[in-house]
């Protein structure tokens, strides 16, 4: 597992870093924030999400599941877990867009620029909020392979690469379906109008329902990014 990790991680080095300096959607000088980002991520992978799995391990997360849904083959079972998790993910993300649990999720913001690596950040407070989806709807994959926590783990890791992404990359057809770079950038600017909009990690589908939809087309391409003021390390970490 542990070999895997740093397989993906030098992977998503190379890979990424390669596609944003081809076709950049903002500016930014990866000589002056990597070292800093590099430490926020470690931070988050080595403290902060086992934290929050100790404290989400603890709690009543797991429903009973009707054998006729566990019966369902795998691929079957895995798209109803992509639904079901990504609309509670939505609505936790709503949340910690909220007045009172904003401190929470100051940390993934916090930044005042966009790719890859910036996004691999978030508080305990918002690491345990943002799991409760993943492990109720983790239920209908209890009857799997073995490997498919690594196909998750890889997935998940994968995804929120995307999301932050320094490219251009979206358009109006394929934001029909998933959110997209362009899409989600959206959603860091630090323009009062876009704080509640695009919250979607993987399906558009709930900003269109739920009213948080902002057109990428009717947005300017030149964003600005941050939360506009400087609160502590530990704070942020820990999301108060």
């Amino acid at each position: 597992m542990v070999k895997a990790f740093f397989l993906l991680l030098l992977l998503r080095i190379l890979i990424l870093t390669r596609l944003e300096r081809a076709n950049p959607a903002h500016p930014i000088s990866y000589r002056d924030v990597w070292r800093r980002d590099a430490v926020a991520g470690l931070v988050f992978a080595a403290a902060v999400f086992p934290a929050a799995m100790f404290v989400d391990n603890h709690l009543p997360l797991r429903p009973p599941v009707p054998d006729s849904l566990m019966s369902l083959p795998l691929l079957a079972r895995f798209a109803i877990y992509l639904v079901v998790a990504d609309f509670g993910h939505y609505w936790v993300h709503r949340l910690l867009h909220t007045a009172p649990f904003w401190r929470a999720h100051k940390w993934h913001h916090y930044p005042t620029y966009m790719y890859w690596l910036a996004g691999d950040r978030g508080s305990i407070i918002q690491q345990i909020l943002v799991n409760v989806p993943y492990i109720f709807a983790g239920v209908l994959l209890d009857v799997g392979p073995w490997w498919i926590a690594l196909v998750l783990a890889t997935k998940n890791t994968l995804q929120n690469d995307w999301m932050h992404l320094n490219v251009p990359w979206g358009n109006r057809w394929s934001e029909w379906f998933i959110v997209t770079p362009r899409y989600h950038h959206i959603h860091h600017s630090d323009d009062p109008q876009h704080y509640k909009g695009n919250l979607a990690a993987l399906f558009t589908l709930w900003d269109r329902l739920f009213g948080t939809y902002v057109d990428p087309d009717s947005v300017p391409r030149e964003l600005k990014f941050g939360i506009g003021e400087q609160p502590t390390a530990i704070r942020l970490v820990i999301g108060v």
